[in-house]
């Protein structure tokens, strides 16, 4: 139930967008552009694609080379304890006579 309000939720985002696009398209009218608009039009669209492209080689470059894991524990404390206990030597007790 809930994934169908998101889809719902979602596909009116959609409609809105699509309208508020045709709205604005249809009252433009028949306004110019002139070339320089034109150029940096497809200057905007070619550098968005190039940003979106080099982010995606980037996440997949992460996961394979493993830098999206946890890292691991190498040696626990318990263990350190006792490597450290049998580097010390031990004092031999005196006898109270």
């Amino acid at each position: 139930m809930q994934g169908a309000l998101v889809i719902i939720l979602l596909l009116a985002i959609l409609a809105g967008a699509v309208f508020v696009g045709h709205y604005g398209w249809v009252l433009a009218g028949d306004v110019a552009m002139p070339a320089w608009g034109w150029l940096m039009l497809g200057l905007g669209i070619f550098f968005t694609l190039l940003v979106g492209f080099g982010l995606m080689a980037l996440v997949f470059y992460s996961s394979r080379a493993g830098f999206d894991e946890p890292p691991e524990i190498v040696q626990e404390k318990k263990h350190r304890a006792a490597t450290w206990a049998k580097m010390i030597p031990r004092r031999k007790k005196r006898r109270s006579s």
